[in-house]
């Protein structure tokens, strides 16, 4: 078979592109030398420049190249270092000097990076002209972008400077050394400027400036010859710099005389900031960096000016940073030579810049610009036809709080330092000004971050994840009017569209993390919900009493809307497992006191010439060294910095061409940070191996895991779907699935089973579909009473007897009642009177109190008026309302809340009172669009709670009600529930650099397919939605520290969540087959944790570096569950439980054998109580409980037999008592139970009817609570209290 070629590596590119010396051609420059004699008020000609000289990496010799990359596989080829040239045109011609030899290569080996035109190079460097000047003229600097055909930037700097022209001084006569800093103008006649251009992949402004004025010190005192060695060193010495990684570690490299500082981007996704972030806010009042930031929202076509070619770029810099996460999609070309004006006639959306000499050029030839004048803070924009500004203003709400913020902003340095000392060192100096610098810049992030969120925080309420689809009609109903012209300009861009793939794919970005953080409490509580945006009370008495009275107002909401209800009588926080101090984070606090995250700083080392082979390995030799020397320095728990050490220790050896070296940094990066995992670097090192390499690797343990995780899985995985659709009514009959993912994409409801008796109720007596116009109605009814409910308020003295999350979900028309005339209104907890005339409040009943609904006729002289009657438990009086053609619907409406109020007080569950809300406003609904006799049947098939009521009543025992305290559903807002696999409990720890909600405890759930969802345990509402670790079952979680959750899964990977910023970039791919049981030393904080999977393998991990400090392998395999109890593991192996040392030594073997010779079944469970001296263990699938004794485990074990009781699936021990979850039948439906024993008396103490589905998992919290969760039937938690 033949032998596989390695592939070419492509190595990561350091810092430098290209470098370009640029300026007058020399025989311009000849005549000027006619010229400069005769000065005498003459004005010199402009010149025209051209590219002198182009330096491109690599730039040691082709031999060189070879050798390097002789022992490492094929490390790509070599390139043509540099050119210089003399005409007017890069063509390929080899370039000579002033007596016309060849001075270098031709231009047809030298290759250019891809977005650099070397043709429109010059004029960019020169956006000016080249003018030389009878005077000497200070270095200057400014910035470019460049953009290649594929959209791909790349950014330049460029550094202007003057040499004197006269034949003592020649730039390029090379017989002078000009020792002079600034020659006069009598000496010297005229100066001619050049310039240096540095062009990278980053946009280091700031360094690369830094770097540029310390090559100028060198070429004003050099000889002609000697300019392209100074340049080239220069080149070469910023080529070898490799970029930093995402994260906290900068590098710094020692320019001679400045120390220059290249910073790292934050995270991956985020860009890097190298320039000064407040600059646009020295130059614009905060209302007009507002009205620039609208003009980019909506893409207008948008050129500033200013008579610094410098700000151009840096302001619309700053712009760009300010929109992150959302991006400009456009042309952008911040600065335009006087020869590229034209391409502002372009008719498409663009960002470009000019110089301020063209502003009035500019305004009378183009139209319907928007022209910024940054010298003066002026923004000038496009009319529209009806003469009003054609740029909308940003909400207002947000408006208002970004120009407070602002506001309150330290922008000048000085004010900041005054106090403190002069610096006598300049690079402390220096030092002191970046650290002001980071700490600006990262408060501006945050302001204008915020300010992106307050405007499309609510976009998320009209998304469904499912089927990619935004509602955008219906999100800009829920808009001010005033902001509706803001909203509907930016909803058509392609910036907001790129915005929507993110939110649909759930990117957790920089504003994913800034919404979670600044949630309000109302917010946190409604977590779960798919869309908060009814009207609360307490929002109710915000806001000013709409313009028609109340009486003239149908209230009903819509259906996304109903889990956000926090039901006061069910409080959350009364069941908080830990009081917190009462300061609480303040989201709407206009200081957002956000310290910047703490940075570090690596120093590269000296790079020696002359540059040749040896050189560059010693350099990266040395470079090595350090970071190696560095990560034997850190901290055994500072992951954040040892997987930046280990990026960069990977991309020097792939540079010395050490390809297996790199892979086993790599490695360990993969476990230690995989957020910053070159996984596309990696595979084309894999390619570019020899076979030799390839089996070496192989052999190697690590490395072939690291081969199979990223050739196989990440090769295999499916390209993500970024499609983004707007909801339509649908034009064709509808059969049952269609019309579920139809209601699904409206937003209406997400839960299947409600939507099949929807479909039900909607195809009453008919074919089982249904067709566009009825869709069209039920939809168009659904939400028109939705937005009216928008509009309507409350009188205050009725808001007075209500609490401040109620809302009016229904409201009767005018009615007589037995007290009074007025209209029924419905809220999630009771019914009210809302009387005529003088508004006033009646109180009818809250649900709890209903004792008996009735729908009777009342004779009235010759009528008969169809009433509502409700007995309620604490009067004797029965309401009576005649609401005539109402009366059957309220009387199905009042049913249904009253059942659904009634199960969630037996089975503790707020949820069914929210589902009983979505059927009642589903009736409406549907009654609203049949507009028929038999509408009041079909609505009766939504009637679920009720009927469950009367057709099934299932009895909750008083032990099971007094021991259960809550439940919440960590599903809500799926379309349908999915079974709890694990529960972690994690207690909350103080820490005076964390937020105070990020002190709070923890509920980890783990549900189907490797999803998890955090609760917050001191109130039971989300802290943080669905993330997944794998796509795999997850089968354990344990609390490895204070910072980390692990978890186990059945992929055999060990994933590493970190528990303050809640998201998993580690994992450890030791094991070989699923991960069954972690366990970790009880109480402390644990320096060593054992894993087990189902092969038989233990593995010993250090904590903090994540180290495998111990391995063994159990002979007799199907290991589920492991235990650690007194420096011993205890494991379930199969049929067998096997006492071994931490190091694998085998001590003990239990089975179970003669008096229970049926028991074939495995082991899934064991719990150890070192106070009784036992060891309790469970099989699967079997109902009994084996019980040992510690002191005599030789004697047949005794067994605990659970009443009613078909299985047991885990357990566990919780103080003096051993709770187990499994299933059994119940009033003779299967049903989940949970038996507590005593462990004392070896009874059943309670049994606890827990779930609709078997009990899957049970976890601690603090013993004080147990939690439970079920099967994919229910897929709830309960909260039950421990005695």
């Amino acid at each position: 078979m033949a032998e596989v070629a390695p592939q070419p590596l492509s190595l990561p590119s350091g810092l430098l592109e290209l470098c370009a010396l640029l300026g007058a051609p020399q025989d311009k420059l000849r005549g000027l030398e006619q010229v400069a004699p005769t000065r005498g008020g003459r004005s010199l000609p402009s010149l025209e420049p051209e590219v002198l000289s182009v330096f491109v990496p690599p730039f040691t010799s082709g031999e060189d190249s070879q050798v390097a990359g002789a022992g490492g596989g094929t490390l790509g080829k070599g390139r043509r270092r540099s050119f210089r040239k003399r005409r007017d045109k890069p063509r390929a011609e080899p370039p000579r000097d002033l007596q016309g030899h060849s001075r270098g290569p031709d231009l047809e080996g030298v290759s250019i990076p891809g977005g650099v035109d070397l043709l429109a190079l010059p004029q960019l460097c020169f956006p000016g002209g080249v003018c030389a000047a009878w005077e000497p003229k200070e270095d200057h600097v400014h910035f470019l972008v460049l953009t290649d055909v594929c959209g791909n930037r790349t950014y330049g700097v460029v550094a202007q400077y003057h040499r004197p022209l006269h034949d003592e001084y020649c730039f390029y006569s090379g017989k002078t050394h000009w020792e002079l800093s600034r020659p006069s103008a009598g000496t010297a006649g005229c100066f001619v400027p050049f310039a240096v251009c540095v062009v990278s992949r980053f946009p280091y402004y700031n360094a690369l400036k830094d770097c540029l004025s310390c090559l100028l010190t060198h070429l004003k005192l050099c000889k002609d010859f000697e300019v392209d060695n100074h340049i080239k060193d220069f080149a070469a010495r910023l080529s070898l710099i490799p970029s930093p990684p995402p994260g906290p570690l900068h590098l710094m490299f020692n320019m001679k005389p400045l120390q220059v500082v290249f910073p790292s981007r934050a995270d991956p996704e985020s860009p890097i900031v190298d320039l000064d972030l407040h600059l646009p806010l020295l130059c614009f009042r905060p209302e007009k960096v507002l009205q620039i930031l609208t003009c980019i929202l909506t893409e207008q076509r948008v050129v500033f000016f200013s008579s610094d070619w410098a700000l151009l770029t840096l302001v619309a810099e700053c712009f760009m940073v300010y929109l992150h996460p959302l991006r400009w999609q456009h042309t952008f070309v911040p600065i335009l030579s006087r020869q590229m004006l034209d391409f502002v006639m372009a008719p498409t959306s663009f960002l470009m810049g000019c110089h301020l000499d063209h502003f009035e050029e500019v305004s009378k030839e183009a139209d319907g610009l928007v022209l910024i004048d940054i010298d003066r803070g002026s923004v000038t924009c496009p009319e529209s036809p009806n003469n009003n500004l054609g740029i909308p203003e940003v909400p207002l709400a947000a408006a208002q709080e970004f120009i407070q913020r602002v506001q309150s902003l330290q922008l000048h340095r000085e004010l900041h330092l005054a106090h403190l000392s002069s610096s006598t060192d300049l690079n402390e100096g220096r030092a002191r000004r970046r650290a002001w610098q980071q700490t600006l810049n990262c408060r501006v992030q945050q302001i204008t971050l915020h300010l992106l969120v307050s405007i499309f925080r609510e976009v998320k309420n009209h998304l469904n994840y499912e089927h990619r689809v935004f509602n955008s009609e219906e999100f800009l109903k829920t808009r001010a009017a005033g902001d509706q012209p803001f909203y509907r300009q930016v909803l058509d861009t392609y910036m907001f569209h790129s915005f929507l793939k993110a939110r649909l794919s759930r990117t957790m970005d920089a504003f994913a993390r800034m919404d979670r953080d600044t949630q309000s409490e109302e917010d946190r509580e409604n977590g779960m919900l798919i869309s908060p945006r009814r009207p609360t009370v307490e929002k109710m008495a915000l806001r000013k009493p709409p313009a028609l009275p109340l009486a003239h107002r149908r209230m009903v909401v819509s259906m996304p809307n109903l889990q956000d209800i926090a039901l006061p009588e069910l409080p959350p926080r009364n069941l908080s497992l830990r009081v917190m101090g009462s300061s609480h984070c303040q989201s709407s606090s206009l200081a957002l006191n956000v310290a910047p995250k703490c940075t570090y700083t690596f120093k590269i080392p000296e790079i020696h010439f002359p540059l040749v082979r040896q050189c560059v390995q010693a350099y990266y030799a040395d470079f090595a060294g350090l970071l190696s020397k560095a990560m034997g320095l850190l901290a055994p728990d500072n992951s954040l910095l040892l997987a930046r050490y280990f990026y960069l220790r990977g991309i020097v050896h792939l540079m010395q061409g050490q390809l297996l070296s790199a892979l086993l940094d790599f490695q360990n990066l993969y476990k230690t940070d995989l957020g910053i995992f070159p996984a596309d670097l990696v595979k084309g090192t894999m390619a570019a191996m020899s076979t030799a390499e390839r089996a070496q690797a192989e052999r190697t343990p690590e490395l072939k895991r690291l081969i199979t995780e990223v050739l196989d899985k990440l090769g295999q995985a499916p390209k993500a779907d970024d499609t983004v659709k707007n909801f339509e009514l649908p034009k064709k009959h509808m059969q049952l699935d269609d019309f579920v993912k139809r209601v699904q994409e409206s937003g209406i409801v997400k839960d299947t089973d409600i939507i099949c008796r929807l479909f039900t109720a909607l195809t009453v007596g008919q074919q089982k579909q249904i067709d566009p116009e009825t869709f069209k109605d039920f939809y168009n009814c659904w939400k028109e009473t939705e937005a009216e409910a928008q509009e309507v308020s409350l009188p205050s003295l009725v808001m007075d007897h209500l609490d401040k999350n109620e809302c009016v979900y229904k409201l009767s028309s005018s009615v007589k009642t037995n007290c009074g005339v007025g209209k029924i209104a419905m809220t999630q907890k009771r019914l009210f009177l809302l009387t005529e005339g003088r508004p006033g409040y009646v109180e009818i009943s809250t649900f709890r109190n209903i004792e008996e609904v009735k729908s009777t006729m009342v004779a009235f002289l010759l009528l008969r008026i169809p009433t509502l009657k409700i007995k309620m438990v604490s009067k004797k009086e029965v309401f009576e309302a005649n609401l005539k053609s109402e009366c059957d619907l309220w009387h199905l409406m009042v049913k249904e809340m009253w059942a659904g109020r009634k199960l969630a007080d037996d089975y503790k569950d707020p949820q069914f009172v929210q589902q009983a809300l979505t059927n009642v406003l589903l009736m409406d609904a549907v009654v609203g669009a049949l507009q028929s006799p038999g509408a009041i049947y079909a609505a009766s098939k939504l009637s679920y709670f009720d009927k469950m009521r009367t057709e099934m009543p299932l009895a909750v025992p008083k032990t099971t009600s007094e021991t259960l305290k809550h439940k919440i559903n960590p599903s809500a807002g799926e379309p349908g529930p999915q079974a709890v696999e694990v529960l972690l409990y994690t207690p909350g720890h103080l820490d005076p650099a964390e937020k105070v909600e990020d002190a709070h405890p923890k509920l980890w759930c783990a549900l189907s397919g490797g999803k998890v969802i955090v609760f917050d345990a001191s109130s039971w509402t989300v802290h943080q939605h669905c993330f997944r670790v794998g796509s795999s079952r997850v089968n354990c979680m344990v609390m490895a520290d204070q910072s980390q959750v692990w978890v186990g899964s059945e992929d055999a990977a060990i994933y590493i969540i970190s528990v303050h910023s809640v998201s998993c970039n580690k994992q450890l791919t030791e094991h070989r087959a699923a991960v069954t049981g972690l366990a970790a030393p009880a109480g402390g904080r644990p320096s060593e944790l054992y894993s087990c999977s189902v092969d038989g393998t233990v593995l010993a991990w250090d904590v903090s570096s994540l180290r495998v400090t111990g391995r063994f392998q159990l002979p007799c395999g199907g290991l589920t569950a492991i235990s650690l109890h007194s420096s011993h593991l205890w494991c379930c192996a199969g049929s067998s439980i096997v006492e071994v040392t931490a190091r694998g030594v085998l001590r003990q073997q239990l089975r179970i054998n003669g008096g229970h010779p049926e028991v074939q079944a495995s082991f899934l469970g064991l719990q150890i109580l070192p106070e009784q001296e036992q060891l309790w263990a469970a099989c699967a699938g079997h109902s009994e409980l084996y019980i040992w004794s510690l002191g005599d485990l030789a004697r047949p074990p005794e067994s605990v037999r659970l009443p009613d009781c078909s299985e047991i699936s885990c357990m566990i021990r919780v103080k003096r008592q051993i709770w187990v979850g499994g299933a059994g039948p119940s009033q003779g439906r299967p049903r989940g139970k949970i038996y507590v024993i005593d462990a004392d008396q070896r009874t059943v103490a309670k049994e606890l009817l827990a779930h609709v589905d078997c009990v899957r998992t049970l976890c601690s919290a603090e013993g004080r609570y147990v939690l439970s969760g079920s099967g994919p039937e229910e897929g709830k938690i309960a909260i039950w209290k421990v005695e």
